[in-house]
C-alpha cells in the first residue's frame, strides 16, 4: 500500500522500496520491528509532527507536598482524552510552563485590578482609552512579574518529576489546581497518518537498509556460486549516508523553533 496506516504496512512500505519481493532482504522481523521503534521514537522526540503541545490539569497532593515535586506518571492518564499515549509519565516530552498558582487578585474589592476592570466597562468607550487601558496593563504585568515570578520549573523524561522551585510549605496547599502546559508525543496507532509521513518513510526505508547491509558485510568473504560476491560494506555505507542526511535534514526542516529565555 502506497499510503501506509499501520507499523506492518509501513515495514512492507519500505522493503518494497529495498526491492523486496524480487530481491530477498536479508533481515530479521525483529531487527525490523527494533529499527521501526527507533525511528519513531525519533520521529516523536525531533519532529514538530510527533507531538503536541497541550495541557493538564493537577490536583496538588499530600505526597507532592512532601517530596517537593510532581510524578507526571500521575497525570499521563489525562492525556488519553487527546489520543496520546498513556502508557506511562515518559510519553510527557516535556513540560514548558506551569501556570500561577494564586488565584486573580480581582476577589479583593480593594486591589488595583479589581479597581481597573470595575471601570473597563464604562473608561474603554472614550477615544484613545484603548492604548491606556493596554500600557497600564503592561506595567501591571511587569510589576507582577518583579514581585510574584512564575515558578522556575525543571523536569526529566528520565525521572518523570517535575520539580517547581519554591517553598511547598508556603507557596502552595494541598488539594489546589495547577495547570502544566506541556509537549506530548502523539500515539500513531491512534493518529495513524504517522505512517504515511514522507520524514518517516524515507528514514524508516534508509534505516532498514543499514541493518540489511550490516547483516551482510559479516558475510564480506563469502563467494557464492556463480561467482557472484557479498557486498554489504557497501550497502551498510549507503544506508548510513542516507540515515546522516535524513536526520541532518531533519534538524533543519521539522524540528520546532528553539524556545528562548531572557532574565
Amino acid at each position: 500500500m502506497a499510503q501506509p496506516t499501520s507499523r506492518q504496512e509501513l515495514k512492507d512500505y519500505c522493503l518494497r522500496q529495498l526491492g523486496f519481493p524480487v530481491i530477498e532482504i536479508n533481515v530479521d522481523d525483529e531487527q525490523l520491528e527494533d529499527r521501526l521503534d527507533d525511528a519513531l521514537q525519533t520521529f516523536s522526540e525531533y519532529h514538530f509532527d510527533g507531538v503536541l503541545r497541550t495541557y493538564f490539569k493537577h490536583q496538588v497532593t499530600s505526597t507532592d507536598v512532601s517530596n517537593g515535586y510532581i510524578d507526571t506518571d500521575s497525570i499521563a492518564a489525562n492525556a488519553a482524552s487527546i489520543g496520546v499515549a498513556v502508557e506511562s509519565g515518559k510519553q510527557i516530552m516535556s513540560v514548558t510552563r506551569v501556570f500561577e498558582f494564586s488565584e486573580s487578585g480581582t476577589n479583593n474589592i480593594f486591589s488595583v485590578p479589581y479597581q481597573i476592570a470595575l471601570n473597563d466597562a464604562y473608561g474603554l468607550r472614550s477615544p484613545g482609552m484603548m492604548s491606556d487601558y493596554t500600557i497600564i496593563q503592561n506595567h501591571l504585568s511587569l510589576i507582577r512579574d518583579y514581585l510574584d515570578p512564575e515558578k522556575a520549573i525543571r523536569f526529566s523524561r528520565v525521572t518523570n518529576r517535575l520539580y517547581l522551585d519554591m517553598n511547598w510549605g508556603e507557596d502552595i496547599t494541598t488539594g489546589q489546581f495547577i495547570v502544566l502546559e506541556a509537549y506530548v508525543a502523539l500515539n500513531p496507532n491512534t493518529y495513524t497518518e504517522i505512517y504515511n509521513d514522507r520524514f518517516l518513510k524515507k528514514y524508516v526505508t534508509a534505516l532498514f537498509k543499514r541493518q540489511w547491509g550490516s547483516n551482510l558485510s559479516k558475510y564480506e568473504s563469502v563467494q557464492l556460486p556463480g561467482g557472484v560476491a557479498l557486498n554489504g560494506s557497501q550497502l551498510y555505507s549507503e544506508g548510513n549516508e542516507e540515515v546522516e542526511k535524513i536526520e541532518e535534514q531533519m534538524e533543519d526542516m521539522y524540528g520546532l523553533p528553539t524556545d528562548f529565555f531572557t532574565g
